[in-house]
């Protein structure tokens, strides 16, 4: 069994906010794979389905992003996990908007939610980091993460969401590399040839025959007399 945590903020003011993506990414995984209703649990909101073969309880808390570890602790106790059968998806600022990386254990990196996850499990959980770019300054950022997302990043955003879910099941597995590859598929798919046709030329055409070419030949010396060609012309 593995927990799969998405981190945002609880209620309607903050349901389109950047800091909220992901709740967004566990609610498409829900929403998509047929997940159970969404019931109140472990500080939260929790519900079970199944990723492939992996049996996978999705967890929102409600504690606010500050609190997050109480929940994620709470839930881990209940089903008698490990660190290591949790992943939590969360906004990350060093990332370009659109952009996902899996990754390990590690620091807490001064987000907040993650921070309270250390405090109350260790760091030895798995996080799927949730790129939304950062606004410049970080005297910004407080306002930026808790800002709706523009609707020009709609795009983006729908994708990597479609990625998430389309991988859901290969990061349940443990295989973050096809977990990627899902991802990248949505966000960045390859695209088809333009320009210049691709196809095999056709074959080089022989030239027709060339007709001879006339040749003229010089014309012999005119050996006659003036008096004679004077005769020829009469005759």
């Amino acid at each position: 069994m593995k927990l799969f945590t998405g981190l945002g903020n609880p209620g309607a003011a903050y349901a389109g906010n950047r800091h909220n993506i992901g709740f967004m990414a566990v609610d498409r995984i829900a929403a998509d794979h047929g997940f159970a209703p969404w019931r109140a649990r472990f500080q939260g909101l929790a519900t079970e389905g199944r990723l492939g073969a992996d049996k996978v309880v999705l967890l929102k808390p409600a504690t606010f992003m500050n609190l997050s570890g109480q929940a994620v602790g709470e839930a881990l106790r209940f089903y008698k996990l490990t660190p290591a059968d949790l992943v939590v998806f969360h906004d990350e600022l060093d990332l370009a908007p659109g952009k996902a990386r899996v990754k390990q254990g590690g620091g807490h990196a001064g987000h907040n939610g993650l921070r309270s996850i250390h405090a109350h499990v260790g760091e030895a959980y798995g996080r799927v980091r949730l790129g939304i770019g950062h606004p410049g300054h970080k005297d910004a950022v407080a306002h930026y993460v808790l800002s709706d997302f523009a609707k020009a990043e709609q795009g983006w955003l729908d994708d990597l969401l479609r990625g998430i879910s389309d991988g859901a099941a290969h990061l349940a597995d443990g295989d973050a590399a096809r977990f990627m590859n899902a991802v990248a598929l949505r966000t960045a798919p390859p695209r088809a040839p333009t320009g210049t046709d691709r196809r095999d030329p056709a074959p080089p055409q022989p030239e027709p025959p060339r007709a001879p070419k006339t040749v003229s030949l010089p014309a012999e010396p005119d050996t006659r007399s003036a008096l004679q060609r004077l005769a020829d012309r009469f005759r």
